[in-house]
């Protein structure tokens, strides 16, 4: 069983920051891509930020760019989502994912293993 267990949100002001962590798998964690998701109420799963397996590629959606950072550390066996100028529309449920492969991939669909989610809340 792959357990995945992020943490790191909150309740910030629009313009802060927050940093989300999510603790990997227990077999090599350097064999899995990894993803951040994000799902607001209402409303669809979408696609956040990824990376590949070594943390040499990433990809963000154009909604986050400029503003977040994907990285891990897999000496520590975590993935990490640095969140920068916050805005409200960021309020939602995060995900972290993982896969076993090479790629960076963007997709829901593709992702075997899910966390639980970690609640992040952007005040005006």
């Amino acid at each position: 069983q792959v357990q995945l267990v992020e943490s790191g949100g909150g309740l910030v002001q629009a313009g802060g920051s927050l940093r989300l962590s999510c603790a990997g798998p227990g077999r090599p964690f350097g064999s899995y891509a990894m993803g951040w998701f994000r799902q607001a109420p209402g409303k669809e799963r979408e696609f956040v930020a990824a990376i590949n397996r070594s943390g040499g590629s990433t990809a963000y959606a154009d909604s986050v760019k400029g503003r977040f950072t994907i990285s891990r550390d897999n000496a520590k066996n975590t993935v990490y989502l640095q969140m920068n100028s916050l805005k409200p529309e960021d309020t939602a449920l995060y995900y972290c994912a993982a896969r076993l492969t090479i790629l960076v991939v963007t997709t829901p669909r593709e992702y075997n293993y899910w966390g639980q989610g970690t609640q992040v809340t952007v005040s005006s």
